[in-house]
């Protein structure tokens, strides 16, 4: 009788032992959140960590010391819409009969059969959330939680299509004569009115309160995407009271410092969550800057002209990415990536499928790992307004076609917020150019590589038999309709 209490105790200690055996192998790991923060009209050279003058941008720059810096990172085409569909797609845009800026007036959009990273990272039982610009149409139909987005506050497109001149008055007559109230955008419904510079002046806090009242939320629980795309710093310009005036180098740096502090807030909340070492973060922007507005616009960090263009001021923008344990540390990668690999190598982390249809991504996680022995991008498309194969890349040399294109360079640039002077249909001529001795792209080598060139030919052929070409009245074989919205539907 004596024995019988030890035998149960003993019991009772294997029972505990196979127990935590049993179940500590099989249970669930949260998957990794992702927070991706997507500037607008940011150029290479607006952060301190990749050359910035006049102003310090230390928050965003502690993402690259504590990840990894990308010098060679290029968005898929220099312009708002266009760009946009490609990160949340993986595709050309023009794969999407999407291109350029998609007006107030628009009635086409992103094809609700697109399927976008929002959708494919819910599938998974991501938590999905966007604050921000959207652009990829505004109507019911193509608005964020249509497209995999749980929850939406923003604007429908960018803040300056409104109807009030650069110098503040109000617009009554031309292009901005015809733009409607600018909305800000709660789910699917407009819930204010952005009227005056005064409004836009919260923009980024309101924003951001949003982004961290987002995490706040899902700190527990199922994992999140987090989709930050800021309205800033696309002019009109605007600063809180906080950071206007604060810098004494101009609005800009005001605002780039009101970004630096809203990167700070998004980062500090997931440390007091205790997530931030669980999750893959993304700093990068959607084109170069709109240079023609001078002092209220960025800096092309060197290369050549900016947004609406496709030479690299356009195309090369910053991207910092931190992930700790996986992303290394310190590290700067001068290999070739692009927003249209975002998508695969974000699903590849998250456990998440493909699209069903063909995209143009290619996963890049082992580069994201440090592994640069197998680049995963050699090629790339230049494509610009409509559907023009303006240039195409294979490693560092970038073969551009004769085309009708913007052009800054050589024309007054503005002051104080007023839009300079450019010309939309400059004659650009031909020229291959080594991006490794002449990122500038400015000194022609075609004649040095012939051979060269016309390889680089072969793959502008294979580019417009896929995708088409406007220069050369082409229509490529694999271009997807878009969406078109109908008021009747």
């Amino acid at each position: 009788m004596l024995l019988k209490p030890a035998s149960s105790l003993l019991s009772l200690l294997v029972l505990l032992i196979v127990s935590t055996v049993l179940i500590s192998p099989t249970a669930p790991k949260r998957p990794p959140n992702v927070v991706l923060i997507f500037m607008d009209d940011m150029g290479y050279g607006d952060l301190s960590c990749y050359g910035a003058l006049g102003y310090t941008t230390p928050n965003i720059d502690r993402l690259g010391s504590e990840g990894t810096r990308f010098t060679n990172f290029l968005t898929t085409q220099a312009v708002c819409t266009a760009s946009r569909a490609a990160l949340l797609t993986g595709c050309y845009p023009n794969r999407l009969s999407l291109s350029g800026a998609l007006m107030p007036w628009a009635t086409n959009g992103l094809h609700p059969d697109e399927e976008t990273l929002a959708e494919l990272l819910r599938e998974r039982g991501y938590a999905t959330g966007a604050f921000g610009k959207w652009h990829l149409g505004h109507h019911p139909d193509f608005l964020p939680r249509q497209q995999g987005f749980d929850e939406y506050f923003g604007l429908p497109y960018s803040n300056d299509m409104w109807p009030v001149n650069d110098e503040g008055t109000p617009a009554t007559s031309g292009q901005k004569g015809r733009f409607p109230l600018l909305p800000m955008i709660d789910g699917d419904s407009p819930v204010d009115t952005i009227r005056t510079i005064a409004d836009q002046d919260q923009l980024t806090k309101r924003l951001t309160e949003r982004a961290v009242g987002f995490i706040n939320k899902h700190r527990t629980g199922k994992p999140f995407f987090l989709y930050f795309p800021h309205s800033m710093p696309h002019v009109p310009i605007a600063a809180s009271a906080r950071f206007r005036g604060k810098t004494g180098q101009g609005l800009y740096a005001d605002v780039m410092q009101e970004i630096d502090w809203s990167v700070n807030e998004v980062m500090n909340t997931l440390k007091t969550n205790g997530l931030d070492k669980n999750t893959l973060v993304i700093f990068t922007s959607d084109n170069g800057p709109w240079l023609t507005y001078g002092d209220h616009a960025g800096s092309s960090g060197g290369f050549r002209e900016g947004k609406g263009t496709t030479y690299e001021g356009g195309h090369r923008v910053p991207c910092l990415i931190r992930w700790p344990g996986m992303v290394p540390a310190g590290r700067v990668c001068n290999q070739l990536l692009t927003t249209l690999d975002l998508l695969p190598t974000i699903t590849s982390v998250c456990g998440a499928r493909l699209p069903k249809r063909p995209i143009d991504g290619v996963n890049a996680l082992a580069l994201l790992k440090g592994d640069e022995s197998h680049p995963p991008r050699k090629e790339f498309y230049y494509y610009y307004r409509a559907n023009s194969l303006e240039a195409v890349r294979r490693e560092n040399f970038k073969l551009v076609f004769a085309h009708p294109g913007r052009r800054d360079e050589g024309y007054p640039l503005g002051m104080n917020g007023l839009r300079g002077q450019n010309t939309e249909n400059h004659g650009t001529e031909a020229g291959l150019y080594d991006l490794r001795h002449d990122p500038g792209e400015r000194y022609d080598v075609s004649k040095q590589y012939p051979e060269l060139k016309n390889e680089l030919e072969a793959l502008a052929e294979k580019a417009r038999a896929d995708l088409g070409d406007d220069i050369q009245k082409r229509k490529g074989a694999n271009v997807r309709a878009g969406g078109q919205f109908s008021a009747t539907r």
